[in-house]
Parts: structure tokens; sequence; C-alpha cells
């Protein structure tokens, strides 16, 4: 019998829980996943901003906003407790947290030298153990379920590390291994059932990046901008929209026999060598 492929990338009545949800990639799943009838879970710092968010969102899914932060346990256990209450369950989570920080980032007035450690500890941080924590909680009433999905938000840097940004690319990179060692430790020790991949987006403009990648004065391409577009088969930096069909996919039942994987969302830059 063939597959119902309607069925299998159904969403409705899924519920999710999406840190990084206000970000500029964040927005826009939050708002396709409620589009697709998933009921979301915001956990956001910042109530304001989210809130604000669902006052953009429209669809037959259902959303909820909880404060909370992703390198407090404490706040995520309660955040945790919070969706099941609402929702009954928790079937997936995209962990959307991270960035990096201006003072991790190596210029002319600032050598690697000179980087201060509280800089790399807060990107170190906010990247990596802001996405082992709240698999940790969440995780483990997916667990107690026998069956969920978590997604990561990796990098184009975890694969080829950016000059520059050198604790952002390492702590991608720690992202992408502990993605593979979840998804062997939760389908062996745990269910089969449980899967975990991550998505590595090529360059996006996003709050973090647009110093590095356009002047603020011009809006025109830095000589950095400029070599990322040279190097990229597909001529343009990616739209949030490019990412939604490796999400939706990566979350529904239709990729039920994919787990442990990073997948590019690129246009090309890593499969192109240069020349």
């Amino acid at each position: 019998m063939s597959p119902d492929f309607n069925k299998m990338n159904d969403l409705t009545g899924r519920s999710v829980v999406i840190t990084g949800g206000t970000g500029v990639l964040g927005r826009v799943i939050t708002q396709a996943l409620i589009s697709f009838g998933a009921n979301v879970a915001i956990l956001a710092r910042n109530r304001e901003k989210a809130t604000a968010l669902l006052s953009e969102v429209s669809g037959p899914g259902k959303a909820l906003v909880i404060e909370g932060d992703v390198l407090q346990k404490d706040s995520l256990q309660h955040a945790d407790e919070v969706v099941a209450s609402e929702f009954g369950r928790v079937d997936c989570l995209i962990n959307g947290a991270g960035g990096n920080h201006p003072e991790a980032t190596t210029r002319p007035d600032l050598s690697f030298f000179d980087i201060p450690e509280e800089a790399l500890r807060f990107v170190f941080d906010l990247n990596l153990e802001g996405t082992i924590l709240p698999s940790q909680v969440f995780g483990k009433r997916m667990a107690q379920q026998g069956e969920g999905v978590i997604l990561n938000i990796s990098s184009m840097s975890a694969f080829r590390p950016l000059t520059r940004v050198l604790s952002y690319s390492a702590a991608k990179a720690a992202v992408n291994s502990f993605t593979q060692w979840l998804a062997v430790h939760l389908a062996q020790e745990y269910s089969p059932r449980i899967r975990v991949n991550a998505i590595a987006p090529g360059f996006f403009l996003t709050e973090q990046n647009r110093f590095l990648l356009t002047d603020p004065a011009t809006g025109k391409l830095t000589a950095r901008g400029q070599s990322i577009i040279d190097h990229t088969p597909m001529r343009r930096f990616g739209e949030p929209e490019d990412l939604l069909s490796t999400v939706l996919w990566l979350l529904s039942p239709a990729s039920s026999f994919v787990t442990g994987v990073v997948v590019p969302v690129d246009g090309g830059f890593s499969a192109f060598g240069g020349v």
C-alpha cells in the first residue's frame, strides 16, 4: 500500500516546544508550525517579544508563551510542567536558542589572544549548554512517552570553521556531535521512536551576523559578505522560509527512519570547493 504522504507530513495536534522562537529564523518557524496545526509553546526570556509574536501568527494551531531561560534548568522544568498541563505531552523540541557575541569575534582591534574569557563562555554556554539542558528536560518527557523528536539548530560554521567567529564555530561543531550522540543514546536506551536531528543553515542575515556581512551605513555587502555570496552556488543569502520544508520534514512522521543527521540548508555552500 502506498504511504499517505499528506498524513505523514501532518502536524495537526502535535505539541512543539521551541527555544529561540523570537529570533529571525525562529519567528518564521513558529509561524509555520502554528499554520500547519501544531500547538506551539514559545520558551522565551523576553515575554514581551514572544507575546508580540503571537499577535502576528494565525492558524489552526494553538500557541502559548512561557517565560524561561535555556541556561536555567529549574525554569525549563517549570516550562515542561506548563506544557504538559496545557498540551498533555511534548512531541517535538526545537533547540533554536543560540548566537554569537561581538566580543568573541576577532577584528582589527581585538585579536584572538585578547578575546575576553567571559565572551567565550557566553557563546559556548548559549549554543551548547543551551541545547543540552532543554534536551535533558523535554527529552526526559519523551523518554517517558516512548516517542518524540528533537531538532537542533546547528550552523555551516560547524562544518567549515569561519574566520573570526572562533567560539561560535566551535560551539556549533559541538552541537553536531551532541546531536549524533543523543540520537544514538535515546534510541538505544529508551525508545527507537525518539529521533534527534539538526539542520545547519547556510548564510542568513540575522541580528547576530548582520554587522559582519553588511555595511550598516549603506546596506551594501562587506568584503566578507561578498565572499560568502561568491562561494554560494545559488548566489544569494538564505531567506528564513527556505528552512521550512526541511524543518517540517524532520519534525513529521515523514522522516521516521531519519535520526542522527545534520542537514545543510545552504544554497550549495558546503558542496563548493571554491574553484
